[in-house]
């Protein structure tokens, strides 16, 4: 059990993970209102096909890695991308013992009409910073993103 000292030093708002977590998650839903009613698809959704679109005929294993995202919630995002006829599942080219997923025809029109809405985002939030911010931002991040995070715990 942590000490009072411990307990007493965290605050939320200034807290790391929660800021860059709130921080993503206010991104993630905004950017979500530009496809989200117009293409029918949750936000889990949209992180498969977006991932699927740029490396498709790999596992739902392999999304939730490069996703950094839930196996669970990878399963179900599938499973209705599937249902709606957007992601098919087929035998690897590779490896005939592996199944693997790629946007179908339906999957890949949507995935093509939402990336210049993701991008137009993206270059509206990063135009209200300067360059020298941005390049800082990505330096911090490119930072963040290298570190071995597991061994910061041990």
């Amino acid at each position: 059990m942590p000490n009072a000292e411990a307990l007493a030093a965290l605050r939320l708002p200034g807290f790391l993970p929660y800021r860059l977590a709130t921080l993503s998650n206010r991104i993630s839903r905004t950017i979500a209102r530009l496809y989200s009613e117009r293409f029918d698809l949750s936000i889990p959704e949209w992180r498969c096909m977006a991932i699927l679109g740029e490396t498709p005929d790999i596992s739902a294993t392999e999304v939730a890695e490069r996703g950094a995202l839930d196996k669970v919630a990878v399963s179900r995002a599938i499973a209705r991308l599937r249902a709606k006829g957007r992601v098919e599942r087929h035998i690897a080219p590779d490896d005939r013992r592996r199944s693997v997923l790629a946007l179908s025809a339906a999957g890949e029109k949507i995935y093509r009409e939402i990336v210049p809405l993701a991008l137009a985002y993206e270059e509206a939030l990063l135009k209200r910073l300067s360059d020298e911010e941005r390049a800082t931002l990505d330096r911090i991040l490119r930072r963040l993103e290298s570190m071995d995070l597991e061994k910061l715990v041990e």
